[in-house]
């Protein structure tokens, strides 16, 4: 929002005396979309998760299905809110900073919580939180040329953590604990190869972007020196 509502500014378009208070109103009112409280209840999930993982020592299976619960619910949050935002036009600056963040705290506190307690290797959740952190880096380094698209590999890598931690987050035995070894083998395999996909992409746009500088100064130097040869 840019400002206030014609009510808000009189009918005549003179500012009233509330204003400026109809116009913080509004800007008030958008940081509180739909889309944005489903991002604020995943963020608050995530220590509800943690607490409910490692009560009684994180293996007792009913409270470990109240952690599947809460960490479902998050992932479920995580597909609908950015949908949300982008199809009803509320996108916030907010919601560009947390919606990023509660999606990596919640993965990352299925993983820690899981190697703590035994269930998985720590050098899988190393694997997969170096490459969250370091693809959210990379994006920041070509940021200033381009945008990395997120690509289709990139959400089903996200559909199989999701699914995999969610599975290791469930006491599950016989087949399905066989079952999730795989989903999770599948899940580190799209993480390391979305992970250089992404590095490929970013390259790329670097040296595109920085090529793009390179020849836009050149020409507005060839400009500068053709407009003083004209004096």
């Amino acid at each position: 929002m840019t400002g206030a509502p014609a009510s808000a500014a009189g009918g005549t378009g003179r500012p009233t005396p509330g204003g400026k208070l109809g116009a913080a109103a509004v800007d008030e009112a958008s940081l509180w979309n739909i889309a944005n409280i489903l991002t604020m209840l995943r963020l608050v999930l995530v220590p509800a998760f943690v607490m409910l993982m490692l009560q009684d020592g994180g293996y007792d299976p009913a409270w470990r299905a109240w952690a599947w619960a809460a960490f479902a619910v998050a992932m479920i949050t995580d597909v609908f809110d950015g949908h949300l935002a982008r199809t009803y036009n509320l996108v916030t600056d907010f919601g560009k900073i947390a919606d990023p963040i509660a999606d990596k705290a919640i993965m990352a506190a299925g993983l820690i919580c899981l190697s703590a307690l035994g269930d998985l290797p720590w050098w899988v959740t190393g694997v997969i939180l170096f490459r969250e952190l370091g693809i959210t880096l990379m994006r920041f380094w070509v940021i200033r040329h381009a945008v990395i698209p997120a690509s289709r590999g990139g959400k089903l890598k996200t559909l199989a953590q999701g699914t995999a931690v969610g599975m290791y987050v469930l006491a599950l035995t016989g087949p399905l604990a066989t079952l999730r070894f795989w989903v999770m083998a599948l899940a580190v395999v799209l993480t390391v190869l979305t992970g250089l996909d992404y590095v490929r992409q970013a390259v790329v746009l670097r040296r595109k972007g920085l090529a793009a500088e390179r020849a836009q100064q050149v020409e507005q130097e060839a400009r500068r020196a053709a407009s003083e040869s004209g004096r």
